[in-house]
């Protein structure tokens, strides 16, 4: 099969991805392979191409947001036929046995396996998977539109119920991209005001396309103190200019799977019983709750496509800010 092969971690700018004949996967027990449609891209993808993230293996395909349809069943699948279209998030499998699984804390198995970081993941024509880490999709949603919801949108979705924010509350969220652009939709629907904080002027331009009350710079003060906020960017930067403008005893919530340090904090700031906590990976219940709720909203992602060749395009223009919103390699 055709995949994109990183072999060694470094800058995107430098094309670390190579197109290249790989091994077709082989179903084991309990497994299913998938011929993939199509493979949104994440920050997490640049953090693992540019080596943010220690790598557990090399050469490695990347990406964990996977679209496509079932074409192979090992031995003992039973909820699961070929044609059956699915996706495939972040979380690729844990052992269910460790403390964290015992109590509904699977996102933080110890022995938990990443999709495109533990295992090759879904810049290729086919990957495997466990059946019951494989997500029926809404009918709703075409290929290229269910993509960013399965790591971008579920993600946004389990910070989202972090920072608590309530209906009729006052959200703000730093950085304005793939989930951003999403928890925008779903804060909206569920009637709290949402305050967009990023620094690209045709990334404003979008929030308040999708209903925005405020936005700005981080630097800047919105006309009134948050109840609860969310950062996307990876910028430590950023968690005292988010403090600073939110109320007393509210949660700012940090999406991201790594950060640039983050500076000392005058203790006024966290001061108040404001709360900050990070959001940690997903469990197979955010994905499904996610899936179904923006099926009824229904949240409507921004996409731009590319073909699977020109992936190290795509992580370039995700680095510089030059995507709109989501990013989706068409494999099939």
């Amino acid at each position: 099969m055709r995949a994109l092969v990183l072999e060694s971690p470094q800058p995107a700018d430098n094309s670390p991805l190579r197109l290249a004949d790989f091994p077709m996967p082989e179903p084991t027990s309990g497994q299913v392979r998938v011929r993939i449609r199509c493979c949104a891209i994440c920050h997490t993808d640049l953090h693992i191409v540019e080596g943010d993230l220690p790598l557990p293996k090399i050469p490695l395909v990347p990406g964990h947001q996977i679209v496509g349809t079932v074409d192979s069943l090992g031995s003992g699948v039973h909820t699961l036929k070929a044609g059956d279209r699915v996706g495939i998030p972040w979380l690729y499998s844990t052992d269910g046995t460790c403390p964290y699984c015992l109590r509904h804390s699977e996102n933080l198995c110890e022995q938990a396996r990443f999709t495109g970081y533990h295992e090759n993941g879904g810049y290729a024509e086919y990957c495997v998977v466990r059946e019951d880490f494989a997500h029926p999709l809404p009918a709703a949603f075409s290929d290229e539109y269910a993509a960013p919801l399965l790591c971008a949108g579920v993600i946004g979705y389990r910070a989202y119920r972090l920072s608590g924010a309530q209906p009729g509350q006052r959200l703000g969220l730093y950085g304005f991209g793939a989930s951003a652009h999403l928890v925008l939709q779903l804060a909206r629907h569920q009637r709290c005001e949402g305050y967009v904080f990023t620094r690209s002027p045709a990334h404003r331009q979008v929030a308040e396309e999708l209903g925005a009350v405020w936005t700005g710079a981080a630097e800047d003060t919105p006309p009134q103190p948050l109840d609860a906020a969310i950062i996307f960017a990876p910028a430590g930067s950023l968690v005292p200019q988010a403090l600073r403008v939110l109320r007393k005893a509210g949660t700012l919530a940090l999406a991201g799977i790594t950060m640039t340090e983050i500076p000392a904090l005058d203790y006024a700031l966290l001061y108040q019983e404001r709360v900050v906590r990070s959001v940690a990976n997903s469990t197979r219940e955010d994905c499904r709750e996610f899936l179904r709720v923006a099926a009824e909203i229904p949240i409507r992602p921004r996409i731009q496509l590319y073909p699977l060749a020109d992936a190290n395009r795509a992580l370039q223009d995700l680095k510089h800010s030059h995507l709109e919103a989501a990013g989706v390699l068409q494999v099939s």
